[in-house]
């Protein structure tokens, strides 16, 4: 049995779709996940939308292999123009059944069906985006850090999509989201005590998820970020 939650909502002035999927219970990780991206193709579908038109996925393993597994898988079907801005974690609490893998997308319908989709790599490339510029919306992938404490991760990171964000074209000011993802084994009140001291304090919005892993062993957090170009 596969778990499907959907959720059509208006932000930045457009229109998202938001479909969240596990996989069968007891299916290999990336077959689940080729068979949940083939769901989310008809649910998108439904609502006069493709894959061609996602903006964010996120990857869920409930353990370390079914995350590579079902990345892998990701990786070869959103190919080309179609790839989007990515992520991918390790939680058994994100699952409500016995899946090994799961799906977050996060679909946009532009203000007109010829609206520059631009997906940027990093350099050297790796097998996820930088960042994908969809009709003046900014989606960065996750950004991690290697360093070797969580006081040390944060301001890392947010060095690091700081110049990820100014190769966008875009600053600060122009950020209206960051979503963190944070091993559960961190202290929450660290983080906020970190995030106040720079300028990421004047984000609109900042969301906090607890995860059990991600694709580093090294990696305490993950953050991903949302700007808007042309508000």
């Amino acid at each position: 049995m596969r778990i499907m939650k959907k959720k059509l909502f208006s932000w930045l002035g457009r229109e998202f779709v938001e479909i969240i999927g596990e996989g069968k219970a007891g299916a290999p990780p990336d077959t689940s996940a080729n068979e949940l991206f083939r769901q989310f193709e008809v649910e998108l579908k439904s609502h006069g939308l493709s894959l061609d038109n996602a903006a964010r996925i996120r990857v869920w393993g409930r353990d370390k292999d079914a995350r590579a597994l079902a990345t892998a898988a990701r990786s070869k079907i959103l190919t080309g123009n179609r790839r989007a801005a990515s992520s991918s974690f390790i939680s058994r609490q994100w699952f409500d059944s016995d899946a090994n893998a799961g799906l977050e997308l996060l679909a946009m319908r532009p203000f007109n069906p010829g609206a520059e989709r631009r997906p940027v790599d990093f350099e050297p490339a790796r097998n996820y985006l930088c960042y994908l510029r969809y009709d003046s919306v900014l989606f960065y992938s996750g950004f991690t850090s290697d360093a070797p404490t969580l006081k040390e991760q944060v301001p890392d990171v947010l060095r690091t999509l700081a110049n990820a964000i100014a190769m966008s074209g875009a600053s600060w000011g122009k950020v209206v989201k960051l979503s963190i993802l944070l091993d559960r084994t961190q202290n929450l009140e660290v983080l906020r005590n970190l995030l106040v001291q720079g300028p990421k304090a004047d984000v609109p919005e900042v969301e906090v998820s607890f995860v059990d892993g991600f694709a580093g062993e090294k990696y305490l957090l993950e953050i991903e970020a949302t700007a808007l170009i042309n508000p």
